[in-house]
């Protein structure tokens, strides 16, 4: 059994979950992922680490209610308890291997959608330790919707706000605000990062593509059992087929097939809509 330590609810449809796992807190690097289980019936499911604290022993997690397993999680309160926290699972970012040396002059920025925004704060957190600059969009459909606000600020050099309604920030998509960076106000980056709906990293890819900008993407969104066994996640990468959740899940944004990886998204939308249904006449 894994205790809840915090619980917060960052949005009316997303919580933020500290929880004591000392194992998986001292082995965690950026970009990699857990699953939890909430109870001993409950489903497998799949999260990316969104910080951990090797001293306190704790990990912490952002669950969005979309099914019937994300609201069975966010009904957990701080002092309960999770069934399962498996992890660190998944391959670590590229540039956690990387020395002082490689990293000295490398400027990134990072491209963050919605709940993409928490996996992206460890990332930025563990660069600026190293001493990269590091600069952050972070986009949403409106203003409450932005979630990590004053955690990204602490840790990056610049943040910039998109919203697609134009109540916060820059009014438009995530690709806009990353195109009049770099041509208008004439920022330079020499790698590119997305995390968020698949959607958008492939728009950000197309248009990190046109800026001559290396891009890695994270295909999380595909993994359902984490293991490789069950196949969700299979995608393919520079024409090969790849897992996201033991090969991955981050990836060269310029090899991804999204549209392949869309449609693999769908897949089990009407058992998700089922069970979703079902939990809500209980």
């Amino acid at each position: 059994m894994y205790k809840i330590l915090t619980k917060e609810m960052l949005s009316p449809a997303i919580c933020r979950m500290k929880v004591l796992a000392p194992r998986v807190a001292s082995a965690a690097r950026p970009g990699q992922f857990l699953i939890v289980r909430p109870d001993e019936h409950g489903e497998r499911i799949p999260l990316t680490i969104s910080d951990y604290d090797a001293e306190e022993g704790s990990v912490t997690i952002v669950t969005q209610k979309i099914g019937a397993s994300t609201k069975e999680i966010c009904a957990l309160e701080a002092g309960g308890y999770f069934e399962d926290v498996v992890g660190p699972l998944g391959l670590p970012s590229d540039f956690v291997e990387k020395t002082d040396e490689e990293l000295s002059g490398e400027r990134y920025i990072f491209i963050a959608g919605g709940v993409g925004t928490a996996p992206v704060y460890p990332q930025v957190k563990y660069l600026k330790s190293r001493g990269v600059h590091v600069d952050v969009i972070i986009g949403a459909k409106t203003a409450d919707l932005i979630i990590y606000r004053k955690e990204m600020e602490s840790v990056c050099d610049n943040l910039f706000i998109c919203t697609d309604d134009g109540s916060e920030g820059f009014k438009g998509m995530v690709t806009g605000l990353l195109e009049k960076i770099v041509t208008e106000d004439g920022r330079k980056y020499t790698q590119a990062v997305a995390i968020g709906p698949m959607i958008m990293m492939k728009f950000a890819t197309l248009t990190a593509k046109k800026l001559g900008l290396p891009i890695t993407v994270s295909l999380n969104t595909l993994m359902v059992d984490g293991t490789g066994m069950c196949g969700a996640c299979r995608v393919t990468v520079a024409g090969k087929t790849r897992f996201a959740c033991v090969e991955g899940p981050e990836f060269n944004g310029y090899d991804v097939d999204f549209d392949e990886a869309m449609r693999r998204q769908g897949m089990y939308r009407s058992e998700e809509l089922e069970a979703d249904h079902k939990c809500r006449i209980r």
